[in-house]
């Protein structure tokens, strides 16, 4: 046993060597079949199945938006914790609803609906622009709240594979970490032990980008948020399971999609992102160019597609990473016999006015 921890750490730290994080860990056992320990905690079976739902895909859409009442005690940070949801994304969905103090009683919007990011649907799938990690699976797909690199420290774009799981990493910081703490008059050891002061928290999985690992927290406030400095984080209670589905080899692929689009059925469906929890006007203008070549470049592919400019307008104003139909593809025989911008009826049962 002591020999295969020593080796595991060795292999560890061979792989990361001059990387901007070091840990060493021992590999969960894969093939282990008796209930794993984590600290004096028994992981059972059911404790090992992701919190998250796998969603069916339909068309380039998955999931659905949901509703929750709050308690009197409830913040949207410990709602978040306990349901693997990104901060931001429930203050983005609930505007009008003070996140630190929700009340007793209120209605909030849960959002688990999403366009899929436009890329292919194969392994994990990081998306900055939503602090959202997607993982396909050939029976749909699981998404969970990351905390990503902050603007001084970003995240990378990259195609990446997993290449290690480790369990109770040990963080060594890097000297550019240590140097910022020293700077601000305080003290970080070369080395920070397993347990509940360890910023890499219970599991993580190593990348083949080097000095960047998907890993735990132990912080319960910044998952789903800019917070990092470049790796992914995600809760404990979602990386501890996540480890266990993830195999090496899988594919790691990181983004920046903040207007994503897409189909489902003869539908279209838009979902725009602001980067913070503010809304600048200079963001709103970068967000509108963005959705303005998005939409365009998407009726260029798919002729017969007609797009509402105020379903557009309304989803560039609020930014808030909601799906919004946005138009629909018409059949060539509506084509040919409708009138100039008419398409399905609203609730009122008047036509659409489908033009952008």
């Amino acid at each position: 046993m002591v020999n295969k921890s020593l080796t595991v750490w060795l292999i560890t730290m061979s792989l990361i060597s001059g990387a901007g994080f070091a840990v060493a860990a021992s590999e969960p056992d894969r093939e282990q079949t008796a209930p794993a320990q984590s600290g004096d905690q028994t992981i059972t079976e059911m404790d090992e199945k992701p919190r998250v739902p796998v969603f069916s895909i339909e068309g380039d859409l998955a999931g659905q938006l949901g509703v929750m009442t709050t308690r009197y005690e409830d913040t949207f940070a410990a709602i978040g914790n306990q349901n693997s949801l990104g901060y931001l994304e429930l203050v983005k969905a609930n505007p009008q609803v003070d996140p630190w103090l929700p009340g007793e009683g209120t209605v909030i919007t849960v959002p688990r609906r999403y366009v899929l990011p436009d890329v292919e649907r194969k392994g994990i799938v990081i998306n900055l622009a939503e602090y959202r990690l997607y993982y396909f699976t050939e029976t749909g797909v699981q998404v969970y709240p990351v905390g990503v690199g902050t603007e001084e420290n970003p995240s990378p774009l990259t195609d990446a594979q997993v290449t290690m799981a480790l369990e109770s990493p040990a963080w060594y910081p890097p000297a550019s970490i240590r140097a910022e703490y020293e700077a601000d008059g305080d003290y970080l050891p070369r080395m920070i032990p397993p347990g509940p002061d360890n910023p890499l928290g219970s599991h993580a999985l190593m990348l083949s980008e080097k000095g960047y690992l998907i890993h735990g927290t132990n912080k319960l406030f910044g998952v789903g948020m800019q917070v990092s400095h470049g790796c992914f984080r995600m809760y404990n209670e979602d990386i501890s399971r996540f480890v266990h589905e993830v195999g090496k080899g899988t594919p790691v692929r990181v983004i920046k999609e903040p207007v994503k689009i897409g189909m489902r059925g003869n539908e279209v469906w838009l979902e725009v992102h602001r980067p913070e929890e503010d809304y600048s006007v200079e963001d709103r203008e970068a967000l509108w160019q963005a959705v303005s070549r998005v939409v365009e470049a998407f009726r260029d592919q798919r002729p017969g597609v007609e797009v509402q400019r105020s379903a557009i307008d309304r989803a560039v104003d609020l930014a808030d990473g909601l799906p919004r139909m946005i138009g629909e593809q018409l059949t060539q025989v509506a084509r040919e016999n409708a009138s100039p911008g008419r398409s399905t009826p609203n609730s009122d049962g008047v036509p659409q006015q489908l033009w952008f």
